[in-house]
């Protein structure tokens, strides 16, 4: 009997259905299961009215939704992809950078402060201009150059009045690059796909307008890439890369990948590598 697998998800895409796809041409079982309508007894041991099969694929795309699911469904002895380890630093730009840093990945000037007096001070170690990010988001909301002290100040005074999560400052260098940043798709111990993408903005994100070019990956990128996926655990994987003289820095890593528009420009065939990652974990 072929291993049976799930897919979790709060919003059906282009991926997940991708994905379903792969898993039914080779006569695998898939079980689509809507999170907003899934429910879990945290202390008991009464099974759950879904069956989760024998390996998890988490594609929701509401962080907070996506990490405690995953924490119940590992509690009660699923494996998930990606675990919850991994989820927690990819979806916290401090624990990532913390993760990067410790593995010695190249990394940009990342400074933090915990009140807008700690801010102002270590933005000045930063240097003007500088980005202010929230440490948990996706598709570049709230994050906010800041071009000299006074912006910096009506920023920071702001976010006293935001939730409190907004209230870890954490702040970045502007890298000069070019009007691009990289992704590179590592799924387990492959660096399999790479796009440049593109915009006058400072967020190139794809969701945003980005718009995506097939990426060579050389040696270096490659090495770099995977070191990066290491550092925060490994599974499938984008990395997020911008290009210096000489070299790369990563700045994040995503741990629930869009991939649409990787297929349609490098046509990498993506989701048979999540396929095959999720049948290895399966028979573990």
């Amino acid at each position: 009997m072929p291993p049976t697998i799930s897919i979790i998800y709060d919003q059906i895409r282009w991926e997940e259905k991708a994905v379903r796809d792969a898993a039914l041409a080779r006569g695998i079982p898939v079980n689509l299961i809507d999170a907003k309508k899934a429910y879990f007894n945290l202390v008991g041991e009464e099974k759950e009215p879904e069956n989760f099969g024998d390996v998890v694929l988490q594609r929701c795309v509401s962080y907070f939704r996506n990490l405690h699911i995953t924490a119940i469904l590992e509690s009660k002895g699923y494996s998930v992809v990606n675990s919850y380890d991994v989820t927690n630093v990819c979806g916290n730009k401090l624990l990532t950078t913390l993760k990067l840093a410790k593995a010695g990945v190249p990394t940009p000037k990342t400074y933090v402060a915990f009140t807008p007096e700690g801010a102002l001070k270590a933005a000045e170690e930063v240097g003007y201009p500088l980005l202010i990010k929230p440490v948990i988001g996706s598709w570049g909301r709230l994050i906010v150059p800041l071009k000299d002290r006074e912006t910096a100040e009506a920023v920071f005074e702001e976010r006293l009045y935001m939730f409190p999560l907004y209230q870890v400052y954490y702040l970045q260098e502007i890298v000069k690059r070019p009007p691009r940043d990289l992704r590179v798709f590592v799924i387990g111990d492959e660096a399999v796909a790479g796009i440049y993408r593109y915009s006058l903005d400072i967020k190139t994100n794809i969701a945003r307008g980005g718009k995506a070019e097939a990426c060579h990956i050389t040696d270096e990128l490659r090495e770099i890439s995977l070191k990066a996926a290491e550092a925060v655990g490994g599974g499938i994987l984008g990395v997020d890369l911008m290009e210096l003289d000489g070299g790369y820095v990563v700045h994040e890593i995503n741990h629930t990948i869009e991939f649409h528009a990787t297929v349609s420009v490098t046509g990498v065939n993506i989701p048979k590598y999540i396929l095959g990652y999720l049948l290895r974990k399966a028979r573990r």
